[in-house]
C-alpha cells in the first residue's frame, strides 16, 4: 500500500505541502478519470430521459384514471336516476304487474296441461 489515503482509481489524497499535521487535503486527478466522468454524465443523461418518460406516462395514466372515474360517476348517477324512475313507476302503477305475471303463469300451465292431455290420445 503505497498511498493509504487512495480512495478510487484516478483519485489520491496527500497532506498539504506546508505541514503534515494540517486538516487540508490536496486531490490529484488522473487523466483517465475524465473518461469515467464522461461515462457517468452519459448514464445520468439516460437516467434523466427515463425519469422524464416515466413522468409523462404517469401523467397520462393519471389523466386516464380521472376520466374513468368521471365516467363511473356519471354511470352511477344514471343508474340511480333510472332506479328512482322505476320505483316511482311501480308505486304509481301499483302491484298489478305481479298479478299479470301470476295470471300468465297459470294460463301457461293450463295450456301445457291441456296440450299434454290431448297429445296422449
Amino acid at each position: 500500500m503505497a498511498d493509504p489515503y487512495r480512495s478510487r482509481e484516478g483519485l489520491s489524497t496527500r497532506s498539504a505541502a506546508y505541514g503534515g499535521n494540517s486538516d487540508e487535503v490536496q486531490v490529484r486527478i488522473d487523466p483517465d478519470f475524465d473518461e469515467e466522468v464522461t461515462g457517468l454524465r452519459n448514464q445520468v443523461r439516460r437516467l434523466r430521459n427515463v425519469a422524464q418518460e416515466i413522468e409523462t406516462e404517469a401523467k397520462f395514466q393519471n389523466d386516464f384514471l380521472n376520466q374513468l372515474q368521471m365516467t363511473l360517476i356519471k354511470a352511477q348517477a344514471g343508474v340511480k336516476n333510472n332506479m328512482r324512475r322505476l320505483n316511482k313507476s311501480i308505486i304509481r302503477e301499483g302491484s298489478s304487474h305481479v298479478m299479470h305475471v301470476v295470471l300468465f303463469a297459470l294460463l301457461l300451465f293450463f295450456v301445457i296441461y291441456l296440450w299434454s292431455k290431448f297429445a296422449r290420445r
